[in-house]
């Protein structure tokens, strides 16, 4: 994986979630991705914490060396951002300033309890919609939303 350099744009996002699609989504399927994660980011030395949620109900989660609580805080800021708009983080906080605003100037919504910042994915099951999310933290955002949206895509194409 590259490092990005720029947040992806609008479209670009959207098109990342309209292809990200599962056919399901179980607890299984939770550790399978969460360990493809782990080993993602074992492989970069990435110092991150990853979680997996579905309907509310945590499925997984690893902290790897080098992450920190406070990557706890932010997986849980940034995962209630997934939850309320349905949407990647990363979006959401894009869409925000493209309007030329930020998420925490306009959205009306406490900092402390949500971050619009990159690394909370949806997980869409087709034909049901949003049933959880995937959230990595502890590399900037731009990289956390990557790693996700790579792990997915290999996911998927495992079946």
């Amino acid at each position: 994986m590259s490092t990005p350099s720029a947040a992806p744009d609008i479209a670009t996002l959207e098109e990342q979630e309209a292809r990200l699609v599962l056919a399901g989504f179980d607890d299984d399927a939770a550790w399978r991705l969460g360990n493809l994660l782990v080993e993602l980011a074992r492989e970069r030395r990435a110092p991150v914490a990853v979680d997996i949620t579905r309907g509310g109900r945590q499925l997984f989660r690893a902290a790897l060396p080098g992450s920190t609580p406070d990557n706890d805080a932010w997986i849980a800021r940034k995962r209630r951002v997934v939850e309320r708009y349905q949407v990647s983080s990363l979006l959401v906080g894009t869409r925000f300033r493209a309007k030329g605003t930020t998420f925490e100037d306009s959205s009306r919504l406490d900092p402390d309890t949500y971050a619009a910042h990159g690394g909370a994915f949806p997980i869409t099951v087709r034909g049901t919609g949003v049933v959880g999310a995937v959230v990595v933290s502890g590399l900037p955002q731009v990289e956390d939303h990557a790693l996700v949206v790579e792990a997915l895509g290999r996911f998927i194409d495992a079946g």
